[in-house]
Order: C-alpha cells, then structure tokens, then sequence
C-alpha cells in the first residue's frame, strides 16, 4: 500500500513562485505558464516520493540535514518532510546564493 503526504505550500514559497511567473510573464507569458506548470507537476511528485529531493548542498555543509531540495532548472524547490506532511519552503533561482538568500530570511531582512 502507497503512502501519501500531504504538501503545503509556505506563504513564502507561494510569493516565490508567484513573484517567479509574474517575472517571466512580462516578456513570455506561455514561457511563464509552461514554467509554472514545470514545477507544480514536480512538486506533485512528493505525495508518493518526498525523499525523492537530495539534500540541500549548501545546508549540508553545515551540517543541517532536513530540508531538501527538487531542482527544475534554474529553479530550486526546497522542502522539508515531518511526518506525513511535505512543506514546500521556498523556490529560489539556482543562480543565485542560496546561502545568502536563506540567511536574509532567516534573519527576516528584506531581499
């Protein structure tokens, strides 16, 4: 029998992603659909698999070993698992510092 989680989207991964199609839809907007429909299919993918996303690098240098991460590129999708529940924390552009990025959360600045 299939396990299932239930996913949830953070505020703030929504306003990533939000903020992510808005960006692309001012010069393509099909670029923008096919982009969003790119990662919403890839994070469907952790109701059955949620280990399925190799740790974060970054976090992993620091010893810090519970969030993961799917990768639509040049998109990283970060989530963590607790139980039968999957959070999706944060999309971020993978070419950018995704240390200083989470710092800036982390410490609430503005980015």
């Amino acid at each position: 029998m299939k396990k299932y989680y239930h996913v949830r989207w953070s505020d703030t991964s929504e306003k990533d992603l939000t903020d992510i199609i808005e960006y692309i839809a001012e010069d393509n907007p099909l670029n923008a659909y096919e982009t969003f429909k790119k990662i919403k299919r890839k994070t469907f993918s952790l109701y059955t698999f949620p280990d399925r996303g190799r740790i974060v690098p970054e976090l992993q240098d620091q010893g810090i070993t519970q969030y993961r991460e799917l990768v639509v590129p040049p998109w990283r999708i970060i989530y963590r698992i607790s139980e039968r529940k999957v959070y999706v924390l944060s999309v971020l552009d993978g070419r950018r510092n995704v240390e200083d990025i989470l710092l800036k959360r982390m410490i609430g600045l503005k980015l």
